[in-house]
């Protein structure tokens, strides 16, 4: 699961832009984080690939009023509305932007060159022509984080029956990780967002990286094959919960926005 979607960073700057809360530079710098560098292929009225100050521009000149993340997964069309072609190279990514009021997506293909621990990080967002619909499967802040609270005690029993609990030195040093960037001071969300989607955000993200760890991180106790597969069963549908509450974490700006609207 992605802990940290590329998609969620762009929405939620780029909603903190929109709104006038940040600078085009800071939202730019921002989304780009670690990566070396971000540009935007297919703008309509670009020739070509754009940087990323210049596209999140365009966006707004073209009508943009806000962006949603899609997190997709096989069988589980999370934040897509189609079409087709969108929602194909969408689920091939496991993310997706979609624009508010206009027709445009965004997907991010990510090229990386370089050794292990030197990576150069290349990323260009194809802009895609999307249907103007509602995304599918997505719930607001108050559902996503009674689901989470709900599917995390219901996957802690039955990993705790078959002795799958992400634990030992490899789980604990990647909490510690966690842990510390979250106490650096890293912004969960951009300004503009309410504390509560900060709050979902972060526990969507913590589940995630546990979920990812007990897929990774051997099967522990769970040896016959019946075992492994209910493993798999449980961790399925909170890794699914953890992706719902995070798109409607990334997407409280834009709701919220809507609702003082309404």
């Amino acid at each position: 699961m992605l802990i940290e979607p590329r998609s969620g960073r762009l929405a939620a700057w780029g909603n903190a832009l929109l709104a006038g809360l940040v600078s085009p530079d800071e939202a730019a710098l921002s989304v780009v984080g670690e990566d070396a560098v971000h540009r935007v292929a297919g703008l309509p009225g670009e020739s070509g690939p754009v940087g990323l100050t210049l596209a999140l521009g365009r966006l707004r000149a073209l009508g943009v009023t806000g962006l949603r993340v899609a997190l997709p997964a096989p069988g589980h069309p999370l934040g897509l509305s189609g079409p087709p072609e969108f929602n194909a190279r969408a689920l091939e990514a496991e993310e997706a932007v979609v624009c508010v009021s206009a027709p445009l997506g965004l997907v991010p293909v990510v090229s990386e060159a370089g050794p292990e621990g030197d990576l150069h990080v290349s990323v260009v967002w194809q802009c895609l022509p999307v249907r103007e619909a509602p995304p599918a499967d997505v719930p607001s802040l108050g559902e996503a984080e009674r689901e989470l609270a709900e599917a995390l005690r219901e996957a802690t029993v039955t990993l705790t029956r078959l002795d799958v609990a992400a634990s030992g030195p490899v789980a604990e040093a990647a909490l510690d990780a966690y842990r510390a960037r979250a106490e650096a001071g890293r912004e969960v969300l951009a300004p503009g967002y309410p504390p509560r989607a900060v709050r979902v955000l972060e526990l969507a993200q913590r589940v995630g990286l546990l979920v990812g760890m007990a897929y990774e991180h051997g099967p522990g106790g769970a040896v016959s094959a019946s075992e492994m597969a209910a493993r798999a069963m449980a961790l399925r549908p909170v890794e699914r919960v953890a992706r719902r509450a995070q798109v409607a974490a990334y997407n409280a700006a834009v709701e919220d926005r809507e609702r003082g609207r309404g």
